[in-house]
């Protein structure tokens, strides 16, 4: 179920309004559980299934670990709680992409074989809740929480359904928890709730589908566009999936902020940060501090030799490119960034620059938009061939055009303006509480302005969230 669509905007205070009509909190975690296998199986009802088999795993064996005094024993039990939801994770979603990679390379020495298996279609969200799960397995094996009893609690963790299919991917220590409250109506979360979800609407409606009608022509037709044209695309693509992204996260916050549910915040005004270091503590940050606490310090982090260090940040990078998506591009993608990291890193040794100087830190924070900008060709791409033909274009002056509307560019540029006051306001509050302060004019104002750019500038076509795809 889309947040973007009418079956949710039925679906969802039909859910609030139950929910506070329930007064025990067994009640409310069993209705809210419901309503999210619902919310899940709209897209395919198997899903669920494997949904469940992660939540039910996952439950058995992080008890088998609280439960045994054998360290061993608890090794395994970790060990195959890894296998079994990687393994989910790898046959749903790697499997095709290792299949044709194996085959193409065994066809180089003219031998062939035909797997019997074609195209995986990905479940919605799995690369999420796969994450989610695990990360609850090894904290209880790291003895930082103890093992939950109640397995619709636990389950209602697993799926709960604002954060399901995109995250923000949560912690047990975080989230399991809060389903113990007992909330009530409350007029002041409860509209903050709403302007929170309102805002994200307005990101992912207003902003990032009208960024995308572009973006999706040229990278369709990638031979026809050169120079000013793809910079310009790629400039609205890193606005388009930031607002996609921000505003998915934006609407799941503000859900679960109405039932009483905190969930963290994804990002801090990322494309503002002076270093690749900083652009990572504010870009999709729950799977950023992910791979910090269950891949990179696992590694040794940084407490190693500098060769060990590289390599340390380079798998972090890559395996987070490919938890993107099984492809070449996404590969590339982590790479570049592992590069742009070690250089920055290395670099600052013998370079200190003082970014308190407001000039040295809008340099830095241009040269580090700049290549993330670059990265994102990969990203946004099909395949390897494409990114080159785009990358290659760009540096051909021989084809100078520049045949894009004019209309739709000036409405582009005006809401990429707006998004930068917006993130110029939020390196000190966040826009719904900054919004919210103002006098009831100024605010009421401000809301029938969006109100109406929601409605005349709004791309109403039903696009899917890019990360659906993840």
């Amino acid at each position: 179920m889309l947040f973007n669509s009418l079956h949710y905007l039925i679906f969802f205070p039909i859910v609030v309004a139950v929910f506070f009509m329930l007064k025990t909190l067994r009640h409310r975690q069993l209705f809210l559980l419901s309503a999210s296998v619902y919310f899940y199986a709209v897209w395919k009802p198997e899903y669920v299934v494997l949904l469940f088999i992660s939540a039910f795993t996952d439950y058995i064996l992080a008890k088998k670990i609280e439960e045994s005094d054998n360290l061993r024993n608890k090794r395994i039990f970790l060990i195959l709680s890894l296998l079994i939801n990687f393994g989910l994770l790898f046959s749903f979603k790697y499997f095709t992409f290792f299949d044709h990679n194996v085959h193409r390379f065994l066809a180089n020495f003219n031998l062939f074989y035909h797997s019997q298996i074609d195209d995986i279609l990905l479940p919605v969200g799995i690369s999420f809740y796969t994450f989610q799960t695990v990360s609850y397995t090894i904290d209880v094996y790291r003895k930082r929480m103890k093992a939950e009893r109640n397995f619709y609690k636990f389950a209602l963790f697993v799926s709960f359904f604002p954060q399901l299919v995109a995250g923000p991917i949560e912690r047990a220590t975080d989230l399991l928890h809060q389903f113990e409250r007992k909330t009530s109506w409350d007029y002041v979360r409860i509209t903050h709730g709403l302007k929170l979800m309102f805002w994200g609407f307005f990101q992912k409606v207003v902003i990032a589908d009208s960024m995308s009608l572009l973006v999706n022509h040229v990278y369709s037709h990638p031979t026809d566009y050169y120079n000013i044209e793809v910079l310009t695309v790629t400039l609205f693509f890193a606005v388009q999936i930031y607002c996609d992204f921000s505003g998915y996260t934006d609407i799941a916050r503000g859900t679960a902020k109405i039932m009483g549910y905190d969930l963290q915040r994804n990002f801090r005004s990322p494309y503002f940060a002076p270093s690749f270091n900083k652009f990572w503590e504010r870009w999709h940050i729950s799977l950023s501090t992910w791979f910090r606490d269950y891949v990179y310090i696992p590694l040794g982090g940084s407490r190693v030799s500098k060769a060990r260090h590289a390599l340390n940040i380079t798998i972090t990078f890559v395996l987070s490119g490919f938890w993107h998506g099984a492809g070449w591009t996404y590969l590339i993608w982590g790479g570049l960034h592992a590069i742009f990291y070690l250089t920055e890193y290395h670099a600052s040794k013998f370079y200190k620059l003082d970014i308190s100087k407001l000039w040295i830190r809008f340099l830095k924070t241009a040269v580090v938009f700049i290549f993330i900008n670059f990265a994102w060709i990969f990203f946004r791409s099909k395949s390897v061939t494409i990114a080159t033909i785009l990358i290659t274009n760009t540096l051909d002056f021989s084809h100078f055009q520049f045949n894009f509307d004019h209309l739709t560019l000036f409405r582009n540029f005006s809401l990429i303006i707006f998004l930068f006051f917006v993130h110029v306001i939020e390196r000190h509050k966040d826009i719904v509480s900054y919004v919210s302060s103002k006098p009831i004019v100024t605010r009421w104002f401000i809301y029938y302005c969006m109100a109406i750019g929601f409605l005349f500038l709004g791309n109403f076509d039903l696009q899917q969230f890019i990360y659906f795809q993840f």
